[in-house]
């Protein structure tokens, strides 16, 4: 209709699409397999040592992409089924966080694009961190 905006172009377009999101996937996963404050936590070490990083860059990519309005369909386990046995913390949440600024940094990804994704990333968040455990015995209720 005339008058009307042209539709802004998808963050998938915008990036450059999956010939430019791909490398910064890989940079970010090459970054998060060794990040020290990352694999503190044995769970973590572990399964960086048992995935393969190829297939990790693969996966990421192909949800990154699907979220960001590309053509691809994640086909990946659900947040929740590939991490929560991993007892990630708030804090390997934001070392994990800074990884990805580091990442969106070195690559020049503009502010707008970077608050974008990071809205994408932070979206599975709750899937991921776990809250630690309480100690002691449960709090009783008053009735």
């Amino acid at each position: 209709m005339k008058g009307e905006a042209p539709a802004r172009p998808s963050l998938y377009d915008r990036l450059g699409g999956v010939y430019n999101i791909a490398p910064v996937v890989d940079d970010l996963i090459d970054r998060v397999m060794i990040d020290p404050r990352l694999n503190a936590n044995p769970h973590v070490d572990e399964a960086h040592h048992r995935v393969s990083a190829a297939g990790f860059k693969y996966f990421v990519t192909e949800m990154l992409c699907q979220a960001a309005g590309g053509p691809q369909q994640y086909s990946g386990r659900s947040m929740g089924d590939s991490h929560r046995h991993l007892m990630i913390t708030d804090e390997e949440w934001l070392a994990f966080m800074d990884d990805l600024q580091q990442t969106l940094d070195k690559f020049g990804v503009p502010q707008p694009e970077q608050n974008e994704i990071k809205v994408i990333v932070e979206s599975t968040r709750e899937a991921i961190v776990i809250a630690p455990l309480q100690e002691g015995p449960p709090v009783a209720s008053s009735s």
